[in-house]
């Protein structure tokens, strides 16, 4: 295993493989959306598109671009539906699938 930032990655004979925790996605979450301690409150059930004010499109947008520089993935467009950032449990299921 090796440390990347404050990620885990296990490195395998079957090749590179990041591991994501619902904390990683909330730290992102956070920086992004600039919540302070905020975040702390947060959990998996905790609403995010249309429950947090400074959830907005544009943060949508931003999120995407930091999960994908934080977990070298690609996220396409025809990806990305409300569903996906109606709680933060649901974001991070979606980023857990991507990465597997």
């Amino acid at each position: 295993m090796v440390l990347y930032g404050s990620f885990k990655i296990t490195i395998s004979t079957l090749g590179l493989a990041v591991m994501v925790s619902l904390d990683d996605v909330k730290q992102i979450i956070g920086e992004v959306l600039q919540l302070g301690d905020r975040i702390d409150d947060f959990d998996e059930s905790t609403g995010l598109l249309g429950s947090v004010p400074e959830f907005d499109s544009m943060a949508v947008v931003t999120v995407i671009g930091a999960i994908e520089d934080n977990f070298g993935i690609a996220v396409d467009d025809d990806e990305i539906d409300g569903e996906i950032f109606e709680t933060l449990g649901s974001l991070y299921e979606f980023v857990a699938a991507k990465l597997n």
